[in-house]
């Protein structure tokens, strides 16, 4: 999964009934990389997660924000990037090799899905936490 760190403006344009998500990220390995967090609308795969923001790793919780976002259903996916690819890196087989977590701890016992990860946004907006999954080990 590669979150792209891209604000599409039509989705944040600021619409009445607008919300706002804060996200806190907890188990960062600090001064490794950056951390990638994504607001989904439909699914999990980058396709959907297309609104997103980054930091650098500098503490072991780092918040995020998403504001004027349209009330709805969505998920929230997130990943240390330790290598500094811009991507979360994988096995041959597809399991993640950095850390990585979803709203609701969905993916904490195999492979995640949107309904899972799923919370509705109504006004004024929510707060989630997310704890990263310790992946595979680097090769």
């Amino acid at each position: 999964m590669r979150l792209p760190v891209l604000l599409v403006a039509g989705l944040l344009a600021g619409p009445a009934g607008a919300a706002s998500v804060r996200v806190t990220v907890e188990g960062v390995q600090p001064g490794t990389g950056r951390v990638f967090v994504a607001l989904c609308v439909g699914g999990l795969s980058e396709q959907f997660c297309r609104i997103g923001e980054s930091a650098p790793a500098s503490a072991p919780a780092l918040g995020f924000g998403f504001s004027d976002v349209p009330p709805g259903l969505y998920a929230v996916a997130a990943y240390q990037d330790l290598d500094g690819d811009g991507r979360l890196a994988r096995t041959p087989l597809g399991l993640p090799r950095e850390p990585y977590g979803f709203s609701n701890g969905a993916g904490r016992g195999g492979r995640p899905d949107f309904p899972a990860a799923a919370f509705t946004l109504a006004e004024p907006g929510a707060s989630l936490r997310i704890r990263l999954i310790q992946a595979l080990p680097p090769r």
